[in-house]
C-alpha cells in the first residue's frame, strides 16, 4: 500500500515539474506575459500599437506602465521589466554595466522621431522663438510661466537640460504639471504661460481631443538652426522633421532585455515592420524603419 501511495504522489510530483516546465516554454515572440515600462509622453501612440499587436496576437499579454523616463530606467535594472521605451539609449557605461551584471548587453535603437513641441495660447502674443529665447525663459532670465510635463526627470525635462539649459539651473518660472495631458489644461487657463510637450499630444489631425484642444492651444514656430538660409523657423511635422528644419526633434527608442526571442522581440519586430511602423506615420511622427519620399516642394 505504502509503495502504491508513493508512487502516485511521485507521478504528481513529476506531472507537476512537467507542467511548470510547459508553461516556461510557453513563451514565445507571439505568445506569453512580459512587463514593458514607457515614457509618459510616448502614452498615445504606444497605445495604439499595443492595441494593434494585441489583436493580432491575443495570446500575448503586455502589462505596461507610464512613468517618467527616470522611473522606466529604474525599472529596466529590475528583473520584473523586459523592455523600455525612452528618449535615449544606452551608454558604454551602461551597456558594461548590464553585460555584466545578465551576462549580455540589451539591444536598443531608434523606432521611430518625435519632436518638443513649444505650445502657447490661441491669443498668445508670442508664438515665434529662438532657441535663445527658449533658453532665457527656462533659466528664468525672462521671467514669463514655462509649464513642462513632470516633477521627474522625464525625458522632455532631460532633452531640454541637455540642449538649451545646459550648465546653468531651471528658473523659479519653471513649474512641473502631473503630465502632458495636465500641461495641456494650464495653458488653456493660463495664456500668457508657454508649455512644452510631445508633438504627438497635439499633432494628431485625426484625434477628436487634440483637434479640441488646438482650438484654444498651437505650435509654436522654432528657429531653424541647421537651415542654410538665415531667419527661418518651424514648427514640428513629419516634413520638418525628416528634413532637419525643427531644432527640437528627439528619437523614441526601445531598450530590450532578452538573449533569446521572446515576446519582446516580437512586440519589437511588430514596431518595427510595416504595420507597426505606419501606425508611427498614422499618428504624425517620423518612422525610423521604414523609408518613404520627402520632396522639397515650391510654393508660388
Amino acid at each position: 500500500m505504502r509503495s502504491i501511495i508513493a508512487l502516485i504522489l511521485t507521478t504528481c510530483l513529476l506531472n507537476s515539474c512537467s507542467v511548470s516546465e510547459t508553461e516556461k516554454a510557453l513563451e514565445s515572440t507571439s505568445e506569453g506575459t512580459i512587463s514593458i515600462s514607457v515614457e509618459e509622453s510616448f502614452k498615445p501612440f504606444i497605445d495604439q500599437e499595443l492595441k494593434v499587436f494585441a489583436s493580432s496576437f491575443p495570446k500575448a499579454k503586455i502589462k505596461v506602465q507610464y512613468k517618467s523616463e527616470i522611473e522606466c530606467f529604474k525599472d529596466f535594472a529590475q528583473d520584473s521589466t523586459r523592455m523600455i521605451f525612452v528618449t535615449r539609449g544606452l551608454d558604454k557605461r551602461e551597456q558594461a554595466h548590464y553585460k555584466n551584471q545578465l551576462g549580455f548587453a540589451p539591444t536598443f535603437g531608434v523606432l521611430a522621431y518625435n519632436a518638443i513641441a513649444v505650445v502657447v495660447h490661441q491669443k498668445a502674443k508670442d508664438s515665434i522663438f529662438t532657441l535663445q529665447d527658449l533658453h532665457d525663459r527656462l533659466i528664468g532670465k525672462n521671467t514669463q510661466q514655462v509649464v513642462m510635463d513632470g516633477n521627474h526627470l522625464t525625458g522632455i525635462v532631460r532633452f531640454l537640460k541637455d540642449s538649451l539649459v545646459k550648465e546653468d539651473k531651471l528658473g523659479k518660472n519653471v513649474m512641473a504639471a502631473n503630465g502632458s495631458k495636465e500641461v495641456m489644461e494650464y495653458l488653456k487657463n493660463n495664456p500668457n504661460a508657454i508649455g512644452f510637450v510631445g508633438m504627438n499630444w497635439i499633432g494628431d489631425h485625426y484625434d477628436p481631443s487634440q483637434a479640441s484642444n488646438r482650438r484654444q492651444l498651437k505650435m509654436a514656430k522654432v528657429e531653424c538652426t541647421l537651415c542654410a538660409e538665415k531667419g527661418l523657423f518651424a514648427s514640428p511635422s513629419q516634413a520638418t522633421i525628416s528634413l532637419g528644419q525643427y531644432s527640437l526633434s528627439l528619437p523614441i527608442y526601445y531598450i530590450l532585455k532578452e538573449n533569446a526571442p521572446g515576446l519582446g522581440s516580437g512586440l519589437l519586430n511588430f514596431m518595427s515592420l510595416e504595420r507597426g511602423q505606419l501606425i508611427f506615420r498614422r499618428a504624425f511622427l517620423v518612422p525610423a524603419k521604414m523609408g518613404f519620399q520627402k520632396r522639397n516642394g515650391l510654393i508660388n
